[in-house]
This record gives structure tokens, C-alpha cells and sequence, in this order.
């Protein structure tokens, strides 16, 4: 009797190391990411005796100030991407299409603007436009101007310095699209008589709305959450400095708790913003996209120069800033004179080796921020780009959500949810330093992901399953064939990560104790003091280390970053 062998073909099987790395992964975004959101929701639902209740928002949407201060935050927020839109996409499309003289140049110094945090960039416009800021006191002397102009204080110095900061977010993003524009569609509507504009307007602009959007809602968070900024040019009915003046006074419980509603809506809004982007974007059919080269034409003379004209323009208001920090900080005397009286480096030394602290608490929380985001990132990407474990969607889904949490929601959040004991040693997390590497590494952890997914997608598999066929495993194969070709990826988003850190404000104010104050701290605290050359000095030194790290990407990725943001 022939006997019939049952051969029963299973998949393969999952190392019991790696499903323990996908449970910490999630033990760690469950911890620091979703169990915060959800203590600052249930507290905005809850009254004084914990029970739930629509109280709080029931006084949110009947008090008309702090209507107004959401409507004004919409209004700029709108007004920011519609300033960032003209330049940002104007940038793009000049670097992208033609050949003009310095051009490799105005594509580095473009970028430039993206490492001034706001916060110096604000200060470094107010020595140069605030009333008695070095161009009104040239058209005092110059012209007889009896009274100053007033170029800073309210939504138009927010909006100027906003733009300013935000527009190279819209340029990387609309760079990446444009460049797979396949040309043909634009010659063929050249063929039907459509003119240089309406051919932009009808086939160029719309086929980069995937890239436009994401710029955009970049822009829109960034804005939309910013208090720092708004503060320093006297500017309080916006929701996210209502927020923080709600938080850290500690007189009445009612206005706190109308902070941490704030905050909550702050969070609501952001992720509404986000789904109806998503939504816009997967209605509409972007098939023709292509990738291949879009040759540069070369400009007439006159629209050579107007091109140079214009970016020169632009690179000369947006380094502004830097041009009044750096003279802030080595100036002396500088009262109602278009310049420093005097110069010295004692404000450098003063900061540096008198108060070093937060110098050194920048590089080190940053470093450790990188570090988390490299041990949590980089796994998260390749379980994303290379295997169909259950839960990688909703892995994506949180990494686009913690894009969208404004910096001031997830510092309260964090103030909310671990100020309590820990178990076994009777310390709470916010009376820990370590908290602030956590925070940091919690709100730059995209760039990492996205960075490395994107790199990884670009290594064919085929290459690692040779590597596995042959006896290696998981680890050696990542780490002899994946880790070799995907490591500027990696390096890049992990720089970008460092980048974003190191100039972090808005979510380590609400947690920063004594001691452990980082460099956009110390220049804030600097210029309420009236410390203002000690807070340029700080800026300074902020600057630099942003610009290395910036070097450092330019180097190794060259320009085309943007999917790092899409």
C-alpha cells in the first residue's frame, strides 16, 4: 500500500527576539506617546472631582477672548502658509528648472533660515526693525522721523518671522515633487498654446500637491503652536500662548484647568488638519507622476538677473536675524544708535564659561534624544519597509501623528501624566532630568523614521534574502548588507532629528527645573531678564552648532531631502 506523505508548508517563523523588540517598541510608544495624549483629554474632560464633563469646553467656546485667540490662531496660521506658499514654491521652481549664476549657493543659503530657531530669529529681528531697533533710528537720523515704526510688535512681526523661518520647509517639500513632474505632460500643453503661467497654473502646480501639502501642514502645526514668538513681540490672544500663560501660572486651578483644554484642543485640531489633508490628497489621482531628469533651461539676461535679484532679496531679509544676533552679542552700547558703540567677546565668555550649563545640557540631551531615536526609529522603519507584522500601519499612523502634536500640547501632556511618584524609588519623571531626552527624542522621532524608511525602500530585498539563503540572520544581514547601504539615510534623519532638539522650545519650557536649562531656555529667560546680549550670544552659539549640522546633511544627502517631511 503506498503511503501518501502530508507536507504541510508553513510561513516563516518570527525570532522570538524580534517580536521582544516589537513589544518594546510598543511598550515605548504606548508609554511616552499615547498614554500622555490621553491623561491631557481625560483631564480636560474631568472637573475638580475627576468626574467627566463638558464644563471645560462649555466655558472654552463661551468666553469670547479665547475665541477670538482661535480665530486669530487660524487666521495666522492660514496667512503662514499663503506667505511660505509664494516664496517657498517661487524657490523651488527656480532651483529646479534653471540655470542662473550662483545657484548652487542660493540652494544651500535657502536652507539656512530652517536652522534659526524663532526664537533667535525674533530677537535678531527685534535689534534690527523694534522701535529703537537700527532701521528706525536710521530714518530718525536720516529723514527726521519723529516717531518709530512699528515693523515688530503684533501679528505682522509674528507672520514676518514666521515666513521667514518656514519657508525652506515648503521649498524641501515642493523640491521632491517637482522633480517628478514628468516633462512631457508640460510640452504637451505647450503643443495646445497654454503660455508659461497657465501651464504652471493647470498642469505643473497641481501634479506637486502631494508635496505641497505635507509643506503646508508642516507649516500650518508649526505655527499654529508657536507661543515663544508671539510672546516676545507682545502677542497673547493666540491659543498656544494662552496655553502656556494658563499652565505656568499656579494661582487659579480654573484658568489651569482651561490650559490643559487648551492644549487638548490644540491636539484635536492638529490631527482634523492632518486627516482632512490626507483625505484631499488620496482623492485625486497622481499616476503620472515620473522620474525622470528634468533638464534646467537657462535664463534670458534680464530673467536672469530678476531671478538673482529676487533670491539675493530673500537671502538678505531671512539672514537678517543672524546679522542682529551676531551684532547683539558682540556689541556694546547699543542704545538708540544704528550700531554697537563698542565691541567685545566678554558676553561669549560670560555664557560659555560662567554659565556652561546650557551649552552642555543642550549637546547632551540632544545626543541622547538621537540615540533613542536611532534605537527606536531605525527598528520602526524596518519593520515598516520590510515585513507585514500586524500593527506596522497603525506604527505609521502614530509617526504622522506625533508630527502633528504641537510642541506646547505634549509638554503639558507630559507635566500631566508623570508628575507622580515612580514606583520603587519615589521620584517622579518630571522631578528627573532624564525626562527631557525623552520629550525631545518623542517629538523628533519622525525624521529619523521617515528618513531611514525612505532609504530603505531603496534596497531591493532580493539582496537581503541572498544574505539569509546563505545562513546569515536577521542581525547579520542588517548589519553586513542593509545597515552599508541605507546608513546616509539613517545619518541624515538622525542629524535632522539633533537639528530639531537642540533648538526644541516649546515643549522643554513647561518641563525645565533648575539645572538643567538648555540654550533656547537660557535665551529666552536671558531676554526677559533684559540680558539681551547674553541672549544674542547664546543665539549665536546656537546658530553654529545648527549650520555644522546642516553642513553635515548637505554633504552627505545634498538637497534632496525633502521625503523626510512628506
Amino acid at each position: 500500500m503506498a503511503q501518501t506523505a502530508a507536507i504541510v508548508i508553513r510561513g516563516p517563523r518570527t525570532p522570538a527576539s524580534a517580536m521582544i523588540g516589537f513589544g518594546l517598541i510598543w511598550a515605548f510608544l504606548i508609554l511616552f506617546v499615547l498614554y500622555p495624549l490621553t491623561r491631557i483629554f481625560y483631564d480636560a474632560f474631568a472637573n475638580e472631582a475627576g468626574r467627566l464633563t463638558l464644563a471645560n469646553f462649555h466655558e472654552f467656546f463661551t468666553d469670547r477672548y479665547y475665541l477670538r485667540s482661535l480665530w486669530n490662531s487660524l487666521v495666522l496660521g492660514v496667512a503662514t502658509v499663503i506667505t511660505t506658499s509664494v516664496i517657498g514654491i517661487a524657490v523651488a521652481f527656480l532651483i529646479i528648472r534653471y540655470e542662473f549664476p550662483w545657484r548652487n549657493l542660493f540652494s544651500y543659503l535657502a536652507m539656512l533660515p530652517m536652522i534659526l530657531p524663532p526664537l533667535v530669529g525674533v530677537l535678531g529681528f527685534v535689534f534690527i526693525l523694534g522701535r529703537a531697533g537700527t532701521v528706525n533710528v536710521l530714518l530718525m537720523d536720516w529723514f527726521g522721523l519723529q516717531t518709530p515704526i512699528n515693523f515688530m510688535y503684533g501679528m505682522q512681526g509674528v507672520l514676518l518671522v514666521e515666513t521667514l523661518h518656514l519657508f525652506p520647509f515648503m521649498t524641501l517639500s515642493i523640491l521632491d515633487s517637482l522633480s517628478k513632474v514628468d516633462p512631457s505632460l508640460e510640452e504637451a500643453a505647450q503643443v495646445m498654446g497654454a503660455n508659461g503661467w497657465r501651464r504652471f497654473r493647470d498642469v505643473t502646480l497641481p501634479l506637486t500637491t502631494p508635496g505641497y501639502v505635507s509643506g503646508a501642514l508642516l507649516v500650518f502645526i508649526w505655527t499654529f503652536a508657536d507661543f515663544v514668538t508671539p510672546l516676545v513681540v507682545g502677542v497673547q490672544d493666540l491659543l498656544a500662548v494662552q496655553a502656556y500663560l494658563n499652565i505656568v501660572q499656579f494661582v487659579d486651578r480654573r484658568i489651569f484647568r482651561m490650559g490643559i483644554v487648551i492644549s487638548a484642543l490644540l491636539v484635536v485640531l492638529a490631527i482634523v488638519f492632518v486627516l482632512v489633508a490626507r483625505h484631499y490628497v488620496a482623492i485625486k489621482d497622481y499616476s503620472s507622476l515620473a522620474y525622470s531628469r528634468v533638464e534646467r533651461r537657462r535664463l534670458g539676461p534680464v530673467a536672469r538677473w530678476l531671478a538673482v535679484g529676487f533670491l539675493a532679496l530673500l537671502m538678505f531679509a531671512s539672514l537678517l536675524p543672524q546679522a542682529g544676533v551676531v551684532l547683539a552679542a558682540v556689541g556694546k552700547g547699543w542704545s538708540l544708535t544704528a550700531l554697537p558703540v563698542h565691541y567685545t567677546l566678554d558676553h561669549f565668555r560670560q555664557v560659555s564659561l560662567e554659565t556652561p550649563r546650557f551649552i552642555v545640557n543642550s549637546l547632551l540631551y540632544s545626543g541622547l534624544a538621537v540615540l533613542i531615536c536611532l534605537a527606536i526609529g531605525v527598528p520602526m522603519a524596518w519593520i515598516m519597509a520590510r515585513t507585514r507584522t500586524p500593527g506596522r500601519g497603525a506604527m505609521d499612523a502614530l509617526t504622522t501623528l506625533i508630527l502633528a502634536i504641537p510642541g506646547t500640547a505634549i509638554g503639558i501632556a507630559y507635566i500631566r501624566a508623570f508628575h507622580f511618584p515612580l514606583p520603587g524609588i519615589d521620584v517622579a519623571l518630571t522631578s528627573m532630568w532624564i525626562i527631557l531626552p525623552l520629550v525631545l527624542a518623542v517629538r523628533r522621532l519622525p525624521y529619523t523614521v521617515r528618513s531611514s524608511y525612505s532609504s530603505l525602500l531603496l534596497v531591493h530585498k532580493s539582496m537581503e534574502e541572498a544574505a539569509e539563503n546563505v545562513g546569515a540572520g536577521k542581525l547579520i544581514t542588517f548589519r553586513d548588507i542593509t545597515a552599508p547601504l541605507v546608513w546616509k539615510g539613517i545619518l541624515v534623519g538622525a542629524i535632522f532629528s539633533f537639528i530639531m532638539s537642540i533648538q526644541e522650545a516649546s515643549a522643554t519650557l513647561f518641563l525645565t527645573l533648575g539645572g538643567w536649562e538648555m540654550i533656547p531656555f537660557g535665551i529666552f529667560t536671558y531676554y526677559i531678564a533684559g540680558s539681551h546680549s547674553q541672549a544674542a550670544a547664546l543665539g549665536v552659539i546656537l546658530i553654529v552648532l545648527c549650520a555644522a549640522s546642516l553642513y553635515v546633511v548637505n554633504r552627505v544627502a545634498g538637497a534632496r531631502v525633502g521625503g523626510l517631511f512628506g
